[in-house]
């Protein structure tokens, strides 16, 4: 997987691209991360990537020459494997499902919004699709870059030393089920903290009780804290 990210503020990614799952994955050699400035693609001494809204309105908006431009000398030719990503907050909504369906791509090219938007052409004519990472309002695409490529960067091949850990995780759709379902509570050592005790049935080796009393308990955080995914998930367990 190849990542590009098209911004007006390059040095944003030096850190993320340095640390974690994703910084060794780019070290590693399983993903390439390609950052371009986007005033490289503008025509006027001052670099100009913003205007004023026809129309009026408040702020300034992106505008659509310099990021097609730039689309098209990256890409001058755009395959099934390659697909653009305009991130907003006018998109739709960015899923563990989605992750899973772009990690199957083999690039992904990333516009990074700023101001109080994007020229409609570019999500019209430009863009694949329009992603937001949820019912918020940042102050450029950079954040949603970031956490859009660590979302799907994990799920690539080789990244991850356990692959399993990719499918019994939060958002898992379980099987023959109708909705979705966090991760089960988790503890470690010790086994009693400030009389806090990890549930019994952790300690006792009995593997099949575990697996029932961690669905259970998965069932009863998600009803808890994300009642919008639990729907026509079954109480059986799920083996």
């Amino acid at each position: 997987m190849i990542f590009h990210i098209v911004s007006i503020f390059p040095d944003f990614f030096d850190s993320i691209l340095r640390h974690g799952v994703l910084g060794k994955a780019i070290e590693s050699g399983l993903i390439g991360v390609r950052i371009h400035n986007l005033r490289d693609w503008t025509r006027d001494r001052h670099k100009t990537v913003d205007d004023r809204p026809f129309g009026g309105g408040e702020g300034m908006l992106m505008k659509c020459e310099p990021l097609f431009d730039a689309v098209e000398s990256i890409w001058p030719e755009r395959g099934p494997g390659k697909k653009v990503i305009l991130l907003s907050a006018q998109g739709r909504l960015f899923t563990q499902a989605k992750a899973r369906e772009l990690v199957h791509l083999e690039e992904l090219l990333f516009i990074c919004g700023r101001y109080e938007g994007v020229d409609e052409r570019v999500a019209g004519h430009l863009a694949d699709e329009e992603l937001s990472i949820g019912d918020i309002v940042l102050s450029g695409g950079e954040l949603a870059a970031a956490l859009i490529m660590d979302a799907v960067g994990r799920l690539t091949p080789g990244v991850l030393g356990n692959e399993a850990s990719t499918v019994h995780e939060s958002f898992a759709a379980p099987a023959g089920s109708g909705g979705m379902i966090l991760d089960c509570p988790q503890y470690t050592r010790p086994a009693e903290f400030r009389g806090w005790k990890v549930p019994e049935v952790l300690l006792g080796g009995n593997h099949a009780a575990i697996r029932k009393w961690r669905h259970e308990a998965a069932l009863e955080k998600t009803a808890r804290n994300r009642p919008d995914l639990i729907a026509g998930i079954s109480k059986e367990v799920v083996s």
